[in-house]
């Protein structure tokens, strides 16, 4: 079984289980704060969604998500799970390499557990894709 601790969280990945790709199987969390981190999308600081491509999108999202942590203490890695909403998953998976530089550039290689779930559409009507997660702070 492979497995990576940073902080407070071991990332495992057992052998057994497809090799993971920008992701990790499991998390565990030891000790420290839970912060419950909500719904991001790419709402600049007006409120006014912004970014016409899906990963201009996820650069926002991400970035307005690690804000939150941050300012919670946080850093990117003490994220133990983040959820992908996104309103076209085909379109998420076209942009999979894209957005995998992207998370690396502005979270590093410590890769939560995650999940991408297809849904309709997202609150503001623009938005692409919302991200949420759960952090464990040492």
């Amino acid at each position: 079984m492979s497995s990576d601790v940073s902080g407070d969280l071991e990332r495992v990945n057992p052998p057994e289980l497809s090799p993971p790709t920008g992701f990790s199987h499991a998390v565990v969390a030891t000790g420290g704060r839970l912060v419950m981190l909500a719904g991001q999308t790419s709402l600049d600081g007006d409120g006014k969604i912004v970014g016409a491509t899906l990963p201009e999108q996820f650069r926002q999202a991400l970035t307005n998500l690690l804000t939150a942590l941050r300012a919670s203490g946080g850093a990117p890695e003490h994220l133990a799970r983040v959820t992908v909403y996104a309103t076209d998953v085909a379109e998420y998976r076209e942009n999979a390499r894209q957005l995998g530089r992207i998370w690396r550039e502005l979270a590093g290689r410590d890769y939560p557990a995650m999940a991408v779930i297809g849904v309709s559409r997202l609150w503001d009507e623009e938005a692409k894709l919302e991200l949420d997660g759960t952090a464990v702070l040492p």
